[in-house]
């Protein structure tokens, strides 16, 4: 599949994930297909044990799919080398998780800038672009702190900017509320919907949060492995 002018931006195809649970085949995915538009802010619901995090795996590379075909960008990631795939994500895909996952190490500019440093990108330029996201996601001053320096709310903030710094195609977040208060994460969702009418950047949530539920615009339901519903609310 070529890159076409107003080509979706995630495309699967009949994708199924099979594990073994010793010896057992469980059937995680049972063949979807699904396609996302450029600047979506999209939800994926479903009870645990629907497919919903496995499914995003699916998508990013993280993990191969048994059967079908997944393109991103207008590339076939499902049959890409694993350095190929690892360069791939890096460059397309931002990630947000449940538990933050920054470096305690490192500062918050050090976190957000590290990876535009895996990219290459020149250091005038890394200090640009983490003042200005810093500066969106009311982290003004926070840039010399270490995580453990940061409330909860502030470390996720550091892991959205992180996210988007680099300008990638996509940006996934697995339950990236669940560990916030309510509004701490009303706060963060807010200001994702605004990064995303601003930016135009796709998200794509895996969550079982009804706050993250009410400002989506499409919501895609899964039931044993499968789309039970998908709806796309105005705006």
């Amino acid at each position: 599949m070529s890159q076409q002018k107003n080509e979706s931006l995630i495309v699967t195809k009949g994708v199924r994930k099979v594990y073994q649970d010793n010896g057992v085949p469980v059937k995680a995915i049972r063949g979807i297909d699904l396609e996302i538009k450029p600047g979506e802010f999209t939800a994926i619901v479903g009870p645990s044990g629907s497919g919903k995090t496995t499914f995003l795996n699916v998508i990013s590379g993280l993990d191969t799919p048994s059967e079908g075909e997944v393109w991103l960008a207008g590339r076939k990631i499902s049959t890409m080398s694993g350095r190929e795939l690892s360069d791939y994500r890096r460059d397309h895909i931002g990630f947000i998780f449940q538990a933050y996952n920054l470096i305690p190490v490192l500062t918050v500019e050090e976190n957000v800038e590290y990876i535009m440093l895996l990219q290459g990108v020149e250091k005038a330029k890394r200090h640009q672009r983490v003042e200005k996201v810093l500066a969106e996601l009311g982290l003004e001053g926070f840039a010399g702190r270490l995580p453990t320096k940061l409330s909860g709310g502030q470390q996720q903030r550091v892991a959205v900017a992180r996210a988007i710094v680099s300008e990638p195609s996509l940006v996934l977040a697995d339950e990236p509320t669940a560990n916030l208060d309510s509004k701490t994460g009303a706060e963060l969702l807010d200001m994702m919907r605004d990064l995303n009418e601003k930016r135009r950047i796709t998200f794509l949530f895996s969550t079982h949060d009804n706050l993250i539920m009410e400002r989506a615009r499409r919501l895609i339901t899964l039931k044993d492995g499968r789309i039970d519903s998908d709806e796309r609310r105005g705006e």
